[in-house]
């Protein structure tokens, strides 16, 4: 199962406490329930789900992924061509799946290793990937998040950013197999979401460092607090300190915590919010040059990491290579777009090397273990730029030309070069300083870095490019700047 004997169990247990609201649309329990089981989906192979955030939505997700059925739930905010398309493959895709057999069809949950949903890659273009996910895949992490995150009997969850998203639709089923209230917005702003923080008695926030960042800065700046909120889970991209430091002050009562996962592998790991953000020195020779690696937190409950080596080797303890993760939160990898690049099994020689029975999966983020047990996260292998024979991770220039939130956001990646292969770039939007003086303040702290991590240009940028889940985007950049548009304008 997913949730949906737990939607009927709750339905029945508490059929009148809310379930899901998004804006001025509230469904209880028993709505929800009813209103997904007249559906009938529970008989379909595949269902594409393309409509605005609503209640609507999670009635129809409920109903499609009922009996033996798959959702695909597309983001409303992507071109119609593009959605268009994607429909057109899943439905492709959705003819080599079997006929669900009558005693797997029904409002229940299927069998537990079924498929039942096929999932998107965030992307700004081109055809994203998709990947597919069983029931026991969420089923397990279901056991082990509610407890972790302590979602309890009188939990309120405000997802503020896409529904479509994977963390959203996740937390959404979180929700309702937890028994508690699922609430998301229309559409987004800070001021949207923390009128519905206040309106709606929110007691947990679950969205990405930058959606963060801009709820914490708006409610600093307009004097509006937290309300009830007692917990707060970031996840998507790395949490800078600086973010950090802000929701401190924004929310001081919340609970903060991270975590680090993908959307093919699920949970990876996790940072407590009573834990510091021990982002250690690196000081020894694998390491590009010694910074502070941001920690991404232990093994997440029920899973395993590791870290290899090009070859497959298991690598030391602090030795930079990928990680790798052995969970039952692992999805069963792509319906469609499978490049290797971004989502592949440990090989057998791999999996030697480690002596470890089992699969492991890694979506090629570079990292590496302290004796502590603590994952550190270096970046994605896609992301490095190679300049001049040097390697360098984006996030570590971008963490160290940052100063206070408040000032601006940098985003740093390559662009071709004829000489050096990749010229690092910084794509800059300003905050409360003005665009010079952010501008000045970045290139005397890249001056003191070593010369191939130093960005050779500089873009004012027109907002920050985020992909449509709200996470940082070097591939919009990059598209931005080549354009020699509005949204990307050379200052340096």
């Amino acid at each position: 199962m997913p949730f949906i004997n737990q939607l009927q169990h709750w339905a029945a247990a508490r059929p009148h406490r809310p379930a899901v609201v998004v804006g001025t649309e509230s469904l209880d329990f028993a709505a929800l329930r009813d209103g997904a089981a007249g559906m009938g989906h529970g008989d379909r192979t595949l269902t594409i789900i393309d409509r605005h955030a609503s209640t609507a939505l999670a009635v129809e997700f409920c109903a499609a992924v009922a009996g033996g059925g798959v959702a695909a739930v597309l983001e409303s905010t992507w071109p119609a061509a593009l959605r268009a398309s994607i429909a057109a493959q899943a439905s492709s895709w959705a003819m080599t799946l079997p006929t669900p057999v009558p005693s797997d069809m029904g409002f229940f949950d299927g069998p537990p290793d079924s498929t039942f949903l096929l999932g998107l890659s965030s992307g700004t273009s081109g055809l994203p990937k998709a990947f597919t996910r069983s029931r026991e895949s969420w089923r397990a992490s279901f056991v082990h998040s509610v407890d972790y995150f302590g979602l309890a009997e009188g939990c309120i969850t405000l997802a503020p950013g896409p529904m479509a998203a994977s963390m959203n639709l996740y937390a959404l089923g979180e929700a309702i197999h937890s028994g508690t209230t699922f609430v998301a917005l229309p559409s987004f702003s800070p001021d949207a979401a923390l009128a519905a923080i206040m309106h709606h008695a929110v007691t947990r926030l679950v969205l990405v460092p930058s959606v963060l960042g801009l709820l914490a800065r708006r409610g600093l700046e307009s004097g509006r607090g937290p309300g009830s909120l007692t917990s707060i889970v970031c996840a998507g991209s790395a949490l800078p300190d600086t973010i950090l430091e802000q929701a401190r002050r924004w929310a001081p009562n919340a609970r903060i915590d991270f975590y680090y996962g993908a959307s093919e592998l699920g949970f990876v790991a996790a940072t407590r919010g009573t834990e510091p953000a021990d982002a250690a020195p690196r000081t020894d020779s694998t390491t590009v040059e010694s910074w502070g690696a941001p920690a991404a937190g232990r093994a997440f409950p029920g899973a395993e990491l590791a870290v290899l080596g090009p070859t497959g080797a298991l690598l030391g303890l602090e030795e930079i290579g990928s990680v790798y993760v052995r969970s039952p939160y692992v999805s069963n990898g792509y319906a469609w777009g499978d490049d290797g690049l971004s989502f592949s099994a440990a090989t057998s020689g791999n999996q030697d090397a480690v002596q470890r029975s089992g699969q492991w999966f890694t979506v090629h983020d570079q990292g590496y273990l302290r004796g502590d047990g603590v994952l550190h996260l270096v970046g994605r292998a896609q992301d490095m730029v190679i300049t001049s024979g040097s390697n360098v991770y984006p996030q570590q220039v971008e963490q160290a030309l940052e100063g206070h939130p408040a000032d601006g956001t940098v985003v740093v990646t390559g662009i071709a070069d004829p000489i050096r292969g990749q010229r690092l770039v910084a794509g800059l939007v300003a905050g409360t300083l003005p665009m010079d003086d952010f501008l000045r303040a970045c290139r005397e702290r890249a001056a003191r870095l070593p010369a191939h991590q130093r960005p050779t240009l500089y873009f004012a940028l027109s907002r920050s490019p985020l992909s449509a889940g709200g996470k940082p985007s070097r591939t919009l950049l990059r598209e931005w700047i080549t354009a020699k548009g509005a949204h990307a304008q050379r200052i340096y």
